[in-house]
Order: structure tokens, then C-alpha cells, then sequence
């Protein structure tokens, strides 16, 4: 059997398992709602929405007054991009990052305190 020959069985068994693959994952990733986070801004947004929130009193005044809802807060942290440069990401036990993004189509930025068992929100900037 020839090298060529040998070659193209390997390339259609390669394209066969990676169209079973791709089918594999994306419907496990479907039904599990499971994302593969692996740039810096999505895994540290992931790691923030994966603990409990807690707010300011500053935020949780503006929460009272219906000035913001707790959902433009949550898609902020799913849709933001974090500003590395302004953030202070070595800062212990609480990482402070800065998020921007749009609330109800304005600009905004938040500045989130990423701690081991909680985030906190604490200014809100529109």
C-alpha cells in the first residue's frame, strides 16, 4: 500500500471523527448550557457570575429607586469587557475589575470586587 493511499484513509478517518466530535460537543454544550470560556474576559466574567453578588449601598440605593434593575447589572457582567489596564488584578483577598459595557443602551462601568466566596459591586457609572 502506498504512502498517498495511506494518507487518505488517515485524512477521511480524521474528518469523520472531527464531524463527530463537533456534532458531540455542540449538542452536550446545547443541553447543559455548558460554555468553553478561554479568553481572559470570559473567564473572569464566568468566575464572577459564578458566586453570589452582593452590592454597595451606593448600588443598592439605585436598585431601590428603580433607577437600575439587577438584570441590566447580570447582562453587563455576561456582555462587558473588563479593562485590564484600569483594573487592579493583583490587589489580596479581593480582585477589583472594571467592567464596561451598555445599560439600557448608555455606556456604563462597573466596578466589581472579585473575592474567594462572593462579588461585590460597588459603583455603578453611567
Amino acid at each position: 500500500m502506498g504512502f498517498l493511499k495511506r494518507l487518505g484513509y488517515f485524512i477521511f478517518g480524521l474528518s469523520i471523527g472531527i464531524v463527530f466530535l463537533t456534532f458531540f460537543f455542540k449538542k452536550k454544550s446545547d443541553e447543559t448550557g455548558v460554555s468553553f470560556c478561554y479568553l481572559p474576559n470570559c473567564r473572569t466574567l464566568k468566575d464572577i457570575r459564578s458566586k453570589p453578588v452582593v452590592y454597595s449601598n451606593e448600588v443598592s440605593s439605585l436598585l431601590a429607586n428603580k433607577q437600575l434593575d439587577t438584570l441590566d447589572i447580570k447582562l453587563l457582567l455576561t456582555n462587558g469587557d473588563i479593562d485590564f489596564g484600569k483594573s487592579n488584578t493583583k490587589s489580596v483577598p479581593c480582585r477589583t475589575y472594571i467592567v464596561e459595557g451598555t445599560i439600557k443602551n448608555q455606556p456604563a462601568t462597573i466596578t466589581v470586587k472579585n473575592c474567594p466566596n462572593k462579588a461585590r459591586i460597588d459603583k455603578i457609572e453611567r
